[in-house]
């Protein structure tokens, strides 16, 4: 998403609306949720030059597409990224010294604002996105979506605990057993 700056010149306080549809770029985002690869993407942007550089203000409209980290049911959702940053002049000399601090720059008279929407964007998205705060996930012995039976569950015995109720199961049989054959001997 490269565009030309040539129109403001480098005159301090010149300023252009950028009012665009374009195509979103692919991987903006994580495994799980992120901006559709070649969706529509709504740029309503400031471009104003001052003496440092271009100063780029406005938002970006993208439609976010994934799936639920606990259900896996599909999350579709438009998000509105606010941006502003400021592209330097190339022989600007007031950039920061500083390693961790993004630092964008006017090659010639373009910008390339593609890193600044992924910035804007990734930062934003939930780690593990849900569809509902309440969502209740999948079953992990069987996969059922527990949304839709909340009552269902597994009786899950300790494999530590299987002897003894295999134990405790024949007993039971024993005395259901001893109680019918008195009950036999009684008439």
């Amino acid at each position: 998403m490269v565009f030309s700056t040539r129109d403001l010149g480098r005159s301090p306080g010149s300023m252009e609306i950028l009012n665009e549809q374009v195509p979103a770029p692919a991987d903006v985002g994580n495994a799980l949720i992120g901006i559709r690869g070649g969706s529509e993407l709504d740029l309503d942007l400031r471009l104003e030059a001052v003496h440092e550089g271009i100063l780029v203000s406005g938002t970006a409209t993208a439609q976010i597409a994934g799936e639920c980290g606990r259900c896996l049911d599909s999350i579709e959702y438009d998000y509105e990224a606010d941006i502003q940053e400021l592209f330097y002049y190339e022989e600007s000399e007031e950039f920061e010294d500083d390693d961790d601090v993004d630092q964008y720059w006017v090659i010639g008279d373009l910008i390339d604002i593609d890193p600044v929407l992924r910035s804007a964007v990734v930062t934003a998205l939930p780690f593990q996105p849900v569809c509902r705060e309440d969502c209740l996930g999948l079953c992990n012995e069987c996969g059922i979506n527990l949304n839709e039976d909340p009552e269902h569950h597994h009786e899950i015995l300790d494999p530590r605990w299987a002897a003894l109720a295999q134990l405790s199961d024949s007993v039971a049989e024993d005395a259901a057993t001893n109680k019918t054959s008195d009950k036999r001997e009684e008439k």
